[in-house]
């Protein structure tokens, strides 16, 4: 599941800052190769997360949208938290990554409740 939380905030992120998101685009956001982008996008394209057009643009449908938001909600959350207590802007972004598969919905929605952050 990870790894299709970290394809799904990708493409969640690139659609915040452009239109048409193409595979490409998702290999140079994730560093990883050509191969194994295609093999997950086809397999979340599978599983109706999203949606390739014609023009060969991702598109994120409503439960991979969900998802991503979900994803990207706790990565900015814990981004925050963590330049708040002073850590370097690297180091909070990977250990961002690190935090928001490991934590559940659950005690992420009491630990942001608990801490409002101011957005």
């Amino acid at each position: 599941l990870d790894s299709t939380e970290n394809y799904l905030e990708a493409i969640y992120m690139l659609s915040l800052e452009q239109d048409c998101i193409r595979a490409i685009d998702v290999v140079h956001q994730l560093e990883l190769s050509k191969p194994s982008v295609s093999i997950a996008l086809k397999k979340m394209a599978a599983e109706g997360l999203i949606v390739v057009d014609k023009k060969n643009c991702i598109h994120l449908l409503e439960e991979g949208l969900e998802m991503a938001k979900n994803i990207y909600e706790k990565h900015m959350f814990f981004v925050r938290l963590l330049e708040a207590s002073g850590v370097d802007a690297e180091r909070a972004e990977e250990d961002a990554c690190q935090l928001e598969h490991a934590i559940s919905d659950e005690s992420f929605n009491k630990l942001k409740a608990f801490i409002r952050l101011d957005d």
